[in-house]
């Protein structure tokens, strides 16, 4: 047999019972049992007893994603820029396995 639960009533206005009334249709809830989890829920939120939402979680975990994708990029252009400018230094310096060391003369 199922524990008696202590009843309370409760007063709110027009606006407010509509609204009630649509969560608790969309969570599949009657309006008793929608009023017993919003009351526990204001409980636990007065007290600091809660998880964070899931979605401030995704939205940490989707930042930290992209600065890791934002560094892996820098590095990636990092090298590109250190290399092409080691072949620019290359190309003015005149380095030429067609150049003899000897004279600088073309080699036949």
């Amino acid at each position: 047999m199922p524990t008696k639960k202590p009843r309370i009533s409760v007063t709110i206005d027009e606006k407010h019972l509509e609204r009630a009334q649509y969560w608790a249709e969309k969570k599949g809830m009657s309006l008793s049992e929608y009023a017993s989890y919003a009351l526990i829920k204001q409980i636990e939120h007065e007290t600091s007893d809660f998880d964070i939402p899931n979605l401030g979680i995704q939205r940490i975990n989707q930042n930290t994603e992209a600065i890791e994708a934002l560094s892996s990029n820098l590095e990636s252009l990092e090298t590109i820029v250190t290399r092409g400018f080691e072949s620019l230094i290359g190309l003015t310096r005149g380095d030429n396995y067609l150049l003899s060391e000897d004279n600088g003369e073309l080699n036949e």
